[in-house]
């Protein structure tokens, strides 16, 4: 049995986040290689007791992904955690994606599907995070959004995306239902990061899931701003194809390294959402409904 297959439809969900994570290599900062065990312990022992009991970890081969690490948390603390398979974006590429073929992306992504990580026990459940670079979909890029749908057709897992600061986001989807992939299998990333409503229309009117999941990164766009557009979605009745995270990748995000930490979305950002006036039965939507719907099948 799968490990990360015991997906608990009581507690809430974060549906995008990383606990081991190394882009450091390429940011030139060690910042962004988190990979700071006893405190996430910590973080996710008090997300656990915040009724937070399932992670989606989006890191994929070759962002620094450590499948025995994700093991050792999910038994050290009781959170269920959803590991990815799939590759990022063109920047972070290693040589061969470029020489291989969608189909042989693909059986890699099968593999770790079907037989497990890197020789863990870990299986993948999701297929993420697929992603695109800012403003446009590169040749290379569209062929790994090939390979996720054939993963996705022949083993029935979601596809969850990396949008470039909010770009692309309807343009991912129109690729995947291209390929085949029903919109209602299809969460896209990122679509906090700026003023999109009409975007965000047109992606929930496909049946598609979004996702605000950059939740407490206010340098980049505000959550004031986040939640005018939540409670925009709220009066037209569309939460229920949102979902929320904060992708925490780096070490200072962290609350004992002096960061917002993982208990912000519920500590902080919920109680924003109830002051705007978006009722609880929304935020369970978001938090809980939404992600047992999206990802249904992975217990």
């Amino acid at each position: 049995m799968n490990p990360s297959s015991q997906f608990d439809r009581r507690g809430y969900t974060y549906a995008h986040e990383h606990l081991h994570i190394d882009l450091s290599p390429f940011k030139q900062n060690i910042d962004c290689r988190l990979d700071c065990y006893a405190l996430l312990v910590d973080e996710m022992k008090t997300l656990v007791n915040k009724g937070v009991l399932n992670l989606v970890e989006v890191t994929n081969r070759y962002m620094g992904r450590n499948p025995q690490f994700m093991l050792d948390l999910m038994q050290e603390t009781g959170i269920n955690i959803l590991a990815s398979t799939g590759y990022y974006q063109q920047d972070f590429y290693p040589p061969h994606v470029a020489q291989r073929s969608a189909q042989q992306l693909a059986q890699e992504m099968i593999d770790e599907i079907e037989h497990g990580i890197d020789g863990t026990t870990l299986r993948a459940s999701v297929i993420a995070e697929i992603g695109s670079s800012e403003g446009t979909i590169t040749p290379t890029e569209e062929k790994v959004f090939h390979a996720a749908a054939l993963a996705h057709l022949a083993t029935g897992k979601p596809i969850s995306t990396h949008t470039s600061f909010s770009t692309m986001g309807l343009e991912q989807l129109q690729l995947l239902m291209r390929h085949g992939v029903s919109a209602e299998r299809i969460v896209i990333g990122h679509c906090d990061l700026r003023d999109q409503l009409d975007t965000l229309l047109r992606i929930t009117e496909t049946g598609a899931f979004i996702q605000f999941d950059t939740i407490g990164k206010n340098d980049y766009y505000p959550d004031e701003k986040r939640v005018a557009t939540l409670l925009a979605l709220s009066q037209r009745g569309l939460l229920s194809q949102v979902m929320l995270s904060m992708d925490i990748t780096r070490r200072s995000h962290l609350a004992a390294n002096g960061g917002l930490g993982f208990s912000y979305l519920i500590d902080r950002f919920v109680p924003m959402l109830l002051q705007a006036g978006i009722p609880q039965q929304d935020i369970d939507h978001m938090l809980c409904t939404n992600p047992n719907t999206f990802f249904r099948g992975q217990e």
